[in-house]
Order: structure tokens, then sequence, then C-alpha cells
């Protein structure tokens, strides 16, 4: 084949340090529309974000030539970085260490984008704890528990 072509699309997830609820309402849009750039300048596209106080989910393609660790890590580093540059209070912001990140077929495109947009309600009733478990099992992915939100 004479070209490349790649429909890579993934739902990411990650959490604030210690899942404080740093991410208030006033915060959310402009912090979204800063990690959609950060994501743009790395060759992707972000196709969706959400989340609560204490964590963001992302709906995410991105190009061939990045992985994903360090797409993720871009937008992590990234924004934090903005965050922190805006912030006029003491206190400062990171993500956690770790993320996951879920492979999605474009047939399922519509059901993780209404999933990314419902994360308030859904959170009403599930925890983060619960939440990223089903995520993992449902991924087949094998796990520590005591290692899960460390």
């Amino acid at each position: 084949m004479a070209s490349t072509f790649t429909n890579l699309l993934f739902h990411i997830v990650f959490s604030t340090k210690n899942r404080i609820p740093a991410i208030h309402k006033g915060l959310r849009e402009p912090l979204y529309e800063y990690m959609g750039g950060i994501i743009r300048s790395e060759g992707g596209i972000l196709l969706e974000i959400g989340g609560v106080p204490d964590h963001v989910h992302l709906l995410a393609r991105s190009k061939a030539s990045i992985a994903i660790s360090d797409f993720i890590g871009h937008i992590k580093a990234g924004s934090s970085k903005w965050h922190n540059g805006k912030n006029t209070k003491s206190d400062h912001f990171e993500w956690q260490a770790g993320y996951g990140a879920f492979s999605v077929s474009e047939s399922q495109v519509s059901k993780v984008r209404k999933y990314i947009q419902t994360q308030e309600a859904h959170h009403a009733k599930v925890s983060f704890k619960d939440e990223l478990i089903t995520l993992l099992k449902k991924h087949g992915i094998e796990y520590d528990e005591r290692y899960l939100l460390g």
C-alpha cells in the first residue's frame, strides 16, 4: 500500500492528583478548550470532552506517529502548566500520574460521546473508582486494586 491510513480513536480518562475537586465549573470550559488546543498541536482531533471536578474524559483521535503515552503526557503537562500560570491562588494544580486509554471503534463514537456528555448525572450514582473498574473490566484490562487510584 502506498499510503498510511489510520483511525486511532481513544477514550482517555485521568484524574486530578489525589482526586482533589479542582476543576470547578468556571474553570471547565477554558481548561477543556486549552486541552483541545494541545491535542490539535499534536496533530490530533478532540471529538468530545467532559468530566466532573476530580476527573476528565476525552474522546480523541490521534495521529499514528505519536505514542499514546506521549500524547496524553503532553495534554496533562500542558494543561496543568496553563492552569498554574493562570491561577492567582497558591493552590498548585496537578493531574494524577496515571491514566486510562481505551481504543474506540468508529461504530461506538456516538455512544462514547453521550457517555462523556453525561458525566455529571453519571457520577451522581457511580463513584470514580467504580467507573474506572467498569471500564477496565469492559476492555479486558487486568489491574491490582491496591494501585488503582494511587
